[in-house]
This record gives structure tokens, sequence and C-alpha cells, in this order.
């Protein structure tokens, strides 16, 4: 009878220590860390759009996903919920409801590709905005949805592994600090277009071979492709949107008329009939590209944006058109009274 009484006690203290609906603490780790990293992927992903915010909002007009906003504050709602729960999962806050928005917006991510590699098998040109990783990564529709499934399902499943009941569903400490970094990012979006930062938001930065530059998964345009003449030698290259001819023809045409510069080469996406009328009215002295705009669009954030290219390798990156060609300009005014 005593050493029952004893015994009974220390039989408790086993039973509370591994009560059976507790789950095991490898487990609660092994989902920690998988919502960790989803978290960390999204964050990726929102930082990389938010450096071209309005590269994403004409992805979100071309996809009919601006819901009645207009394109630039629709892109920074999107970029707010997908930054607000990637820093919620990264500072830990593993909730039911957190894991909750995460699978509809994985879901929306995976259906989003999949719709896109749908079109681009029934012979939709390919999206010439950036993607859910912005200019970071290059990939076709069909790379696009198996990457993403095969990253992120794996990740969302493995975070709801072990969830915790115990836990507070609210911690505000944390809920407050993703706020609060939310906001500085969408601020962050907001300003950075004024920023200089078109090296790390675009695909064209020194150092990068054009042969590489491409667009299109089956048969593949590269810059060298559409500019021959960029393979050899020293050229200066001109992004330009042939609508805005008013504050740039003239200095283009004066600094490719000046003596000893390096050669220049406007690259635009326009149609054959615009350039045509671009032609006539302005008579470049220089030779203007057509280019599909799947390969330009990455290749900048606004226009006009130039580039010193020399064999094949971008050498010097410019945002606006190549020094000393608005006093090219000037002087070409001047001669011409």
């Amino acid at each position: 009878m005593q050493e029952t009484a004893l015994r009974a006690p220390a039989e408790a203290g086993i039973r509370d220590h591994v009560q059976p609906g507790l789950p095991r603490p490898a487990l609660v780790w092994v989902g920690r860390a998988a919502a960790f990293v989803l978290g960390l992927v999204l964050l990726v992903a929102t930082v990389a759009k938010a450096l071209d915010p309005a590269g994403f909002a004409e992805l979100m007009q071309a996809k009919g996903l601006t819901f009645g906003l207009s394109p630039l504050a629709a892109a920074l709602v999107a970029l707010a919920l997908e930054g607000g729960i990637g820093l919620l999962l990264v500072l830990g806050v593993r909730r039911r409801w957190t894991l909750i928005a995460a699978s509809v917006l994985v879901a929306g991510f995976v259906a989003l590709n999949g719709w896109v590699w749908w079109q681009a098998a029934h012979g939709a040109e390919p999206d010439a905005g950036c993607g859910c990783f912005g200019n970071l990564v290059q990939r076709s529709p069909a790379a696009a949805f198996w990457q993403d499934l095969a990253l992120l399902l794996p990740l969302l499943l493995l975070s709801w592994v072990a969830l915790r009941r115990e836990a507070p569903a609210f911690p505000r400490g944390r809920v407050a600090l993703a706020a609060l970094a939310t906001v500085a990012l969408v601020l962050f979006a907001w300003r950075a277009p004024a920023l200089p930062l078109d090296d790390m938001a675009t695909r064209l930065r020194p150092g990068v071979e054009l042969a590489k530059v491409c667009a299109g998964a089956e048969h593949p345009v590269c810059l060298t492709d559409v500019a021959p003449e960029l393979a050899n030698g020293r050229t200066w290259v001109v992004l330009v949107d042939l609508k805005t001819a008013d504050a740039w023809a003239d200095a283009l045409n004066g600094y490719s008329e000046r003596e000893g510069q390096s050669p220049l080469v406007a690259l635009t996406a326009a149609t054959g009939d615009d350039k045509t009328a671009f032609t006539w009215r302005w008579g470049p002295s220089y030779p203007v590209h057509e280019a599909p705009a799947a390969l330009l669009r990455p290749l900048y954030r606004s226009l006009p944006r130039s580039f010193l290219s020399e064999d094949g390798r971008v050498l010097r990156t410019v945002s606006g058109l190549p020094p000393g060609a608005l006093d090219a300009a000037s002087d070409r005014g001047d001669s011409t009274r």
C-alpha cells in the first residue's frame, strides 16, 4: 500500500511529461524551419519585385489582377500582403491564421504560373514584365510553374507539421514588428524608381554578356541577334520608347554626328509602323533596331536607359542618355539656327 502511494506521484510526473497531445520536439523544429524558409522565399520575391514596382504593376495590369485599383496601387498592396506574410513567418509567428494566409498565397502563385504556362503553350506572347522573383530569375513559363511547385508546396506542407495549439494566437510584439517592417517595405517600393538601383533591379549590369541576354524558350532571341554590331567593338546602346522621342531624338542625332564618338544604336519594342513614322519625322543618323518587349522590358525600369558595350559585353550602364548627349543636342540646335 505504501509502495503504491510512493509510485503514484512518479507515474503521474511521467504522464505529465509525455502528454499524448503535445507534438514531438523534433517535429516542432521541422515545422518552424520550413515556415522560416518559406517566409524567407516570400521576402526575397517581394524585395525583387519592389526594386521595380512599375514593372510589377504592368504585369498585374496585363493579367487583370488590379481589381479596380490603379496598377501601382495594386502592386503596392500585393507587395504588402506577400511581404507581410513572409515577415510573420520569418519572425516565427507560425500560427493557423498565418499558415492559412500563406497557403492562399502559394496557391495563387502556383495557379497563376499554371495559367501563364497554359497560355504560352497555346501561342500567347511571353510576359514582358517581371515574374514572381522580379528580374532576378529568368525562367520559361513551364519552368516557373514546376520550380515554384517543387519549392513552395513542400515548404508549405512542412510548415503545418506539429503546430502547437497552446502557443498564443496573436503575439503582439512580433506582429507589430512585422507590420512596421511591411510599411517600410512598401515605402521603399514606392520610392525605388528614384533610387540608383537599375543594375540591381534589372538584368543589365556591367560584365553581362549580351549574347546571353535572351527571351523566349523554344526559339530564344538575344540582344546580339537584334543588333549584330554589338558583338564587336565599342557601341553605345540606348533603350528608347519612340512615343517620347521629343525628349531625346535631337540629342541622339547630335551625339551620333559628333566626331570621335563611339557608334550609337537604339533599341525599341515599338512596331514597324511606329518605327517608320519615327524615321520620317526625325531622320535618325544611327541604326534603330526593333526587339521583342519580353527581351527589353527586364533591362530597364524607366526609359531611356543606355549602356556601353565592348566586344559583346556590357562595360558601363547609364540611367538616361549617354554622357554628353544633351550637350550635343544644344550644339546641334545652335548650328541649325
